[in-house]
């Protein structure tokens, strides 16, 4: 069973001076694919369309992802150029036992990171800007260079950088910067 796809041309265009239909032009006045890839300049057009969406597909899919500690320091990074500064304070610190390398992703990167073994500290902090009061946490696994834990203690105050657009998206340590006193 072949499908048969068909075009609606302009029939004014359609017509010749001598009032005889062209040769890829029906009575009705419609233009079936197969005259249509008969042109070489269609044919390659679309072509390579399909090329490109499959290119964009197959991207797609097997890009490597970003690790989330890369995404969390880029994160911090932009925060620490562009926050503003409000008082807050320390609300707790966790410390959370390594996390399960995650299963491998059909569609993921083919080399499996090294697995950090490292326990991971979570300092709990909250802020008040505007009037509203937010409790949040950051990951501070990485920053201990900027953090004396055995000074860090519930209720300590603190500086907050948030960014301004966002209040809810915050750091209180980050590379080069830290809001713990």
């Amino acid at each position: 069973m072949t499908a048969s796809f068909r075009i609606r041309v302009n029939k004014a265009v359609a017509w010749n001076a001598a009032s005889a239909l062209p040769k890829c032009i029906d009575a009705e006045g419609v233009r079936s694919l197969k005259t249509l890839i008969a042109d070489w300049k269609v044919a390659v057009a679309m072509g390579a369309a399909a090329i490109a969406a499959i290119a964009m597909v197959a991207y797609a899919f097997f890009r490597p992802s970003e690790p989330p500690q890369e995404t969390e320091r880029k994160r911090r990074l932009q925060l620490n150029q562009i926050g503003r500064i409000a008082e807050g304070q320390v609300v707790e610190l966790v410390e959370h036992p390594p996390e399960e390398p995650l299963a491998k992703r059909m569609f993921g990167p083919r080399a499996r990171p090294i697995p950090d073994t490292r326990p991971r500290h979570l300092v709990s902090y909250s802020y008040a800007i505007s009037g509203v009061t937010y409790h949040t946490a950051q990951d501070i696994t990485g920053l201990e260079g900027q953090i004396r834990f055995e000074r860090l203690v519930t209720g300590q105050p603190a500086s907050i950088k948030y960014d301004p657009s966002n209040p809810s998206d915050s750091i209180i340590v980050a590379d080069d910067w830290s809001g713990l006193r």
